[in-house]
């Protein structure tokens, strides 16, 4: 189904945004998981676009993002100031928010910051260690360590396999959707995946993510996880985690930690269900 998308730059501290609008309706803002960039949710968007006004962006570092430090990574709290400023850009408006993995994780740390400026975040699979109890905490952190140094190492292809067990991902998996959009791993995918592994394994491990303020927040965040991702991994931990944080029932969304590329047509309709349901309960406070 064809979309009109609307490119822009923004320009915020240590560097510049790339981010794409296209649809009609309330501002709903994508922040992708790992290596992701604006075009990684391309058949997400395309079915929610008749619905809301969706926002993607290049994280700080990936693709067209500029850095004016290119060797220098990220702290979460910048990336969600670059949240922020990338909202307050586009809207007066309480916006909407998905967050996917990290993109979890920064839209977290954005509902703390800046309170009322999201109305709805749905929090996929945030890899968020500070929400897990101590000795659990400290060995997921060291399992993300030691997976940035088989990186440093060896290279990608020895470190993807490892990265996708840590997160439940099964790559030889056929349960997707039929007439996706490829995703071929090229050079800017190989050098996101660098940036990423370098920078933002290395702001995951050194989190800083307010547990009080989460729960006092007036964001409604939605704790969130794929229906088929494995139950005792990191990233479904930290998801029941985040309910259990919050008081508040875990959502199961289609497919596993990828859900909203290998699932777009199931994913899009649970999160139409989700923001409704969020909306009219805000409604009748």
């Amino acid at each position: 189904m064809p979309t009109t998308v609307t490119t822009g730059t923004l320009t915020v501290s240590g560097a510049a945004l790339h981010f794409q609008v296209c649809g009609t309706g309330p501002l709903l803002l994508i922040s992708q998981s790992g290596e992701g960039d604006a075009d990684r949710s391309t058949d997400l968007v395309a079915r929610l676009a008749d619905s809301y006004t969706v926002v993607t962006y290049d994280r700080r570092g990936l693709s067209r993002s500029r850095l004016d430090n290119p060797g220098r990574g990220a702290t979460l709290a910048e990336h969600a100031e670059d949240v922020h400023h990338l909202l307050a850009s586009l809207t007066d408006s309480p916006a909407l928010m998905l967050g996917c993995s990290l993109g979890a994780v920064i839209g977290l740390h954005a509902a703390t910051r800046h309170p009322g400026q999201i109305r709805v975040l749905i929090a996929h699979e945030p890899v968020a260690p500070r929400l897990l109890p101590g000795t659990e905490r400290a060995r997921h952190e060291h399992e993300l360590a030691a997976l940035q140094d088989l990186y440093l190492r060896e290279g990608l292809g020895a470190a993807l396999p490892e990265i996708a067990r840590t997160l439940g991902i099964d790559p030889a998996s056929r349960d997707t959707e039929p007439d996706l959009t490829p995703q071929p791993m090229n050079a800017r995918r190989k050098a996101n995946f660098d940036f990423f592994i370098r920078h933002d394994f290395t702001a995951v491990t050194q989190d800083t993510l307010d547990i009080a303020a989460l729960q006092s927040t007036g964001t409604h965040i939605i704790p969130a996880a794929g229906c088929t991702t494995p139950r005792t991994v990191f990233d479904y931990r930290c998801a029941t985690a985040l309910a259990a944080q919050l008081d508040r029932e875990l959502q199961e969304l289609p497919g596993g930690h990828n859900g909203n590329t290998s699932h777009p047509r199931a994913y899009a309709t649970r999160i139409r269900e989700l923001l409704k349901t969020a909306d009219g309960r805000q409604q009748t406070k």
